[in-house]
């Protein structure tokens, strides 16, 4: 086991373009689940292969246990990685693959099979070591890949989206196994994803991407309450926040004919006279006395509980359909009307300028995101 540092790490594919990764300062602790997640190319699976040895690190440094290794060969870092296809060898049994690199690094043969035997026990795959990776699901086969990654004891476990040639069941079991069994290998490990759901329920930290630039590393909870920036309250969360431009005066926002009074002093930091308001879905009431900000509910997704209506709101400047949670066994009815009031304890604001956060706890050292960021983001999406 051991720590890892990206010191002010660069790639640099093309001189004078945009760094795929730009001056990265991250410290990942022995022993702690870290998932770098973003939207695709912002650098999340590049920054591993920088950890991995696979791709060159231009500028900066990258340390495993406080050793240099920015220049070391991969085959020297005592890493392991699990892919996302796998990379299973067709000819040889589970035990088999499992055993190879033990084999190439000329362990002995007694000791190979206890390995791969303490390694398929605590994978529940001792009943398939001889099969081949064709006779098995594509569960069982992720298995037998951390399985080959187990029975080296790396010091960094490395995962580029490993759980994305699965089937939505399956995702949630095997992320459930893969999040277990790190904690009981109290072994450091990268995960790359591009899924917030697995960021959000695997890791111990979560590093948030863009274009290369770390927006904001921090618990999951921290990151759904406390979102650094705009792009960071846009990303994070599934619904995604509702996001929109509001005037204010005082300690009043102005959202469409009702004043809301918000409590403490960010509106006070504001640039100007408008901020960006973000509300999340579960945060927004749907008022019963026609007071509140009206919009024209389009789509209504019924989930069993709980249903979200998506619908423009009228009298704001909105970034995207607003999302609210309602009652899912009597939601509101296509092209219905209502009204909604924020929660005024759980609104994000932030600077219309800068994208930084205004309220709550303010995360420090944290890039700005404006909301064009957020935008193109959601057109990504579409």
């Amino acid at each position: 086991m051991a720590s890892v540092t990206y010191d002010s790490a660069s790639r640099i594919y093309t001189p004078g373009a945009r760094p795929a990764i730009n001056q990265l300062q991250l410290e990942i602790a022995d022993g702690e689940f870290l998932v770098l997640v973003g939207p695709s190319g912002c650098g999340k699976s590049t920054a591993l292969r920088m950890l991995a040895g696979l791709e060159e690190v231009n500028e900066g440094r990258i340390l495993i246990g406080g050793e240099d290794v920015s220049h070391v060969s991969p085959k020297d870092r005592d890493i392991a990685m699990v892919f996302q296809n796998y990379a299973l060898y067709p000819h040889m049994s589970v035990a088999e693959n499992m055993a190879f690199a033990l084999k190439i690094a000329g362990v002995s043969k007694e000791e190979r099979a206890e390995r791969v035997k303490k390694a398929a026990e605590i994978l529940d795959l001792t009943p398939y070591l001889e099969r081949k990776p064709k006779a098995l699901s594509g569960g069982q086969r992720q298995r037998v890949a951390m399985g080959r990654a187990i029975v080296r004891s790396p010091k960094v476990f490395l995962m580029d989206e490993p759980l994305s040639n699965l089937d939505a069941k399956l995702r949630v079991q095997t992320r459930t196994q893969i999040a277990a069994l790190t904690r009981e290998l109290k072994t450091t490990t990268v995960y790359v994803t591009h899924d917030q759901v697995e960021a959000m329920t695997m890791g111990d930290r979560v590093c948030v991407l863009k274009d290369g630039v770390l927006q904001q590393v921090d618990t999951p909870r921290n990151l759904y309450d406390n979102p650094a920036n705009v792009f960071v309250a846009g990303f994070i969360g599934s619904p995604a926040m509702s996001l929109f431009q509001v005037n204010f005066a005082g300690n009043e926002i102005v959202l469409g004919n009702d004043r809301i009074t918000i409590p403490g002093e960010g509106l006070a930091k504001a640039s100007g006279d408008k901020v960006t308001l973000g509300i999340r879905p579960e945060d927004m009431i749907v008022s019963t006395d026609g007071t509140g900000l009206p919009i024209v509910v389009d789509v209504v997704e019924e989930l069993g509980a709980d249903a979200y209506i998506y619908g423009r709101p009228e009298g704001v400047s909105s970034f995207q359909p607003m999302i609210v949670r309602v009652d899912g066994r009597r939601p509101p009815m296509r092209g219905e009307t209502v009204h909604i009031k924020p929660d005024v304890q759980h609104v994000h604001l932030f600077d219309v300028e800068t994208g930084l956060r205004l309220n709550g706890e303010i995360p420090e050292n944290t890039p700005h995101a404006k909301l064009a960021d957020v935008e193109a983001l959601q057109d990504e999406d579409e």
